[in-house]
């Protein structure tokens, strides 16, 4: 597809700005150049199983994640089916079934769970699975809601950053920037740390708001638009923004990968040229993030330098990796869960949880990684 082309489509949708970059056919090519690389056999370094598996409902997109709190998961998916489960053992704690099809899920801080539906209406559940209350947030919403503070707070297609009071759907406040021409329909999610809502802005920067006041606490640049076109200009900030000890860390797509220090107001420590179009997670050592033609590396998080890159997934349209200590993990189209040794790279295993192409970012738990699949089921791998 010419850059025209996606122009034309872009200009016709009805949330006018946002353009998709999961599973578009400009990743693709008649040469060959584009397609997926065909798994390989190796010898497994680790034994990755399916410890429990559970059924949410049918439908999924970029809009959806679980959310896990202390030992419980929240889910949702996007026939209006909203579920509560045990963390370690996947049973159901209870399951309802909304009225509206939903675009956005799930956000909980364990008493309050928020999704939004398609007609960006923002729906709280109680820690029972009943509605609390209904809320329209300005526009469109495609970002899991994040709660926690006794608010609920979402992130529009207008570059809206509202909180509703979790108690009542009051709107409490409106955090908005001025948006670029285009932005990414790309999986984004916000991050609540500390009383601090972190997210990310069209046109690549990164804002840390009070979650009770509203008030920019922050604001940074992780990326600066470059070109002569409004599609060479998107670099919008995808993934979820990292925190690890004073280390805040965040990847956009056609800019950097970058790391502030937020102990010292949020000076830049590295960055590094870097396009991603599904985000990045760090553990102790590393920060680790895919390349828009999904091959992945590790940045140092000392100094940004560049520790090992894995080709072996290339073009295989992988999610935002999961970092949970023996290692590295990223879903990809086919099903497929792939995990690397965090000090090389090197594949340790596989294993195929069905359902078709998993977009949903992939969960880094203590009892292991844990993944939505294309059909809706949400499944808790194990390592041995």
């Amino acid at each position: 597809m010419s850059s025209s082309m996606i122009l034309r489509v872009v200009r016709a949708l009805s949330v006018a700005g946002l353009v998709s970059l999961a599973g578009c056919s400009i990743f693709t090519g008649d040469d060959g150049r584009n397609d997926p690389t065909p798994l390989t056999t190796y010898t497994a370094g680790i034994s990755a199983q399916i410890g429990w598996k559970a059924a949410i409902g049918s439908g999924t997109g970029i809009g959806f994640a679980p959310a896990v709190v202390r030992d419980t998961v929240y889910a949702a998916a996007g026939d209006g089916s909203v579920a509560k489960f045990d963390l370690n053992s996947g049973a159901t704690l209870w399951k309802v079934r909304l009225d509206k099809k939903l675009t956005a899920g799930t956000g909980s801080d364990g008493v309050t769970t928020a999704v939004v539906d398609e007609e960006g209406t923002v729906i709280a559940l109680d820690e029972t699975g009943q509605v609390k209350w209904r809320t329209k947030a300005s526009s469109e919403v495609i970002i899991p809601p994040v709660v926690g503070f006794g608010v609920v707070i979402v992130r529009s297609g207008d570059y809206r950053i509202q909180a509703f009071n979790a108690e009542t759907g009051e709107r409490i406040w409106s955090v908005q920037r001025p948006g670029p021409a285009l932005a990414l329909r790309a999986p984004a999610r916000m991050a609540m740390i500390e009383g601090m809502v972190l997210s990310g802005i069209p046109g690549g920067k990164l804002v840390a708001i009070n979650a009770i006041s509203g008030d920019v606490q922050w604001e940074g640049v992780v990326a600066v638009p470059k070109g002569s076109t409004d599609l060479e200009r998107v670099n919008d900030v995808v993934g979820t923004p990292a925190v690890i000890g004073p280390m805040l860390c965040a990847v956009a797509h056609q800019g950097r990968i970058i790391c502030f220090d937020i102990a010292t107001g949020g000076r830049p420590v590295w960055s590094k040229t870097f396009s991603s179009n599904v985000g990045m997670t760090v553990d102790s050592r590393n920060a680790y993030a895919p390349n828009t033609r999904d091959v992945i590396s590790a940045f140092s998080l000392q100094d940004g330098s560049l520790t090992w890159k894995q080709e072996a997934l290339r073009n295989r349209r992988v999610t935002s990796p999961a970092a949970i200590g023996t290692a590295v993990a990223v879903g990809d189209y086919d099903g497929f869960v792939h995990f690397m040794a965090p000090d090389d790279g090197h594949l340790l295993a596989r294993i195929s949880v069905g359902g078709g192409a998993i977009r949903a970012p992939l969960i880094a738990t203590t009892q292991g990684v844990l993944v939505q699949t294309g059909d809706g089921a949400l499944i808790m791998i194990v390592l041995n």
